[in-house]
């Protein structure tokens, strides 16, 4: 498969990969869908007339959209017949896109003159805890290092609801929140800036379709109702979250905001990196089985930059297959009770951590509740971030001939604002 654009072997958007995001630009300021190729993006609001399937004859308008909802509602035929339209268009043997320079001109766009938007009208957010490491490790250093898991992590998947409205695209800064806490050695709370402000690596992916209200989604057809994976940081106040969670969970500790990456990376364009699924001990209810593959072998890595610096330090390097929960078990357990399911919800992987300290994907985590700081490449050290401090995100699978890439989960956390 070859493109008549041309991009190396490293390049993070090939012909094989084409993930959607929704853009503007100076001269073209309405949000607009597109997907990413080489260093450019294809506005498909200007090719739409030329999805002409089955399919998407009677809907080329959710191409024309100003976010991915409406061709999210869509089914799975209608997503592949969009992902194999798009690859003719920009095919070296397709004349129509690659010989109309009218055309050319309009709907191809600069990624570096594009500012990117959320790609979804997010209506809820959910954020699972699906890392048997990242829970073992909160066990042991919260809990009880004798039972780290609580009775029911390996029965099934344990989740939050999340706060859709501060879920923000990369790129948008993120300021230290005010909160309740317990310093060391006090009883009762004080109320200020958070001193222990961390992020957490994850991965997350977009609803497609829906369900009828009282009507599980079931393991078998979980799979069609997952659109695409995005990389995901959720900003956590540690010190906020000791103190609050008990006994409901995350609550303001989670909802100062919630970063994600610009591109939605397709199904599709992940099949080939599929790897066998995190082995489950005891064996999951009938309801959670599934014997086929729903996991992914995708490199993720995390990087601090200090504030006003060039430097930044590779603090994480960790994998999304490392996840004890599969997206089809998370997208089946949620909608076991007949729980509601819309195009766009997105569903939070939770922090994925590996089984070594350097592939820990949060820094309470990485520096040991703070007794093991970590040493950067400005001389500096952390336990915790600092203001100023971003935090970088990345994801890729590296094929043998290509390489599919998200773009950056990037945030740069700010001072608190001022009460």
């Amino acid at each position: 498969m070859k493109s008549f654009l041309k991009y190396s072997k490293s390049c993070d958007f090939p012909i094989e990969n084409l993930p959607y995001g929704v853009f503007t630009t100076p001269e073209k300021t309405n949000p607009r869908i597109g997907v990413a190729i080489a260093d450019s993006i294809l506005d498909l609001s200007e090719v739409s007339h030329l999805f002409t399937g089955p399919e998407l004859k009677s809907n080329q308008h959710v191409f024309k959209a100003p976010t991915l909802n409406l061709l999210m509602g869509l089914s799975p035929k209608a997503w592949k017949e969009a992902r194999e339209t798009i690859q003719s268009i920009l095919s070296e043997n397709n004349k129509i896109l690659q010989n109309d320079h009218k055309l050319r001109q309009r709907a191809l766009i600069s990624q570096a003159c594009a500012t990117m938007h959320l790609p979804v009208n997010i209506g809820d957010y959910t954020d699972f805890f699906s890392s048997v490491y990242h829970a073992t490790n909160a066990g042991l250093m919260f809990a009880d290092p004798n039972n780290p898991l609580t009775p029911n992590w390996k029965h099934l998947p344990v989740a939050y609801h999340g706060r859709a409205s501060t879920v923000v695209i990369s790129g948008t800064p993120i300021h230290r929140p005010h909160g309740q806490m317990v310093p060391p050695d006090a009883t009762d709370p004080v109320f200020g800036p958070s001193q222990l402000m961390d992020f957490e690596l994850e991965m997350a992916f977009f609803v497609g379709g829906s369900n009828k209200l009282g009507e599980p989604i079931k393991i078998e057809k979980a799979e069609d109702h997952i659109f695409g994976f995005v990389v995901m940081n959720d900003w956590s106040a540690r010190d906020i979250q000791k103190w609050e969670y008990r006994p409901l969970g995350p609550f303001l500790a989670k909802n100062l905001g919630t970063t994600i990456s610009p591109w939605v990376v397709t199904t599709f364009a992940l099949e080939p990196f599929k790897t066998d699924n995190f082995p489950q001990d005891p064996q999951p209810l009938p309801y959670l089985r599934h014997s086929d593959k729903c996991n992914y072998d995708i490199n993720l890595q995390v990087d601090i930059t200090p504030k006003d610096g060039n430097v930044s330090t590779t603090i994480c390097r960790s994998n999304f297959k490392y996840l004890y929960w599969t997206p089809k078990q998370q997208i089946a357990h949620h909608t076991i009770t007949g729980c509601k399911m819309n195009p766009g919800d997105l569903l939070g992987s939770g922090t994925i951590s590996g089984k070594t300290p350097d592939s820990f994907g949060s820094l309470v985590e990485l520096s040991w509740k703070g007794t093991k700081p970590l040493s950067l490449r400005d001389g500096s050290q952390r336990t915790f971030l600092q203001d100023g401090d971003t935090v970088t995100m990345t994801a890729v699978c590296k094929g043998d001939t290509y390489n599919i890439g998200f773009g950056s989960c990037v945030g740069t956390l700010l001072p608190p604002k001022k009460l």
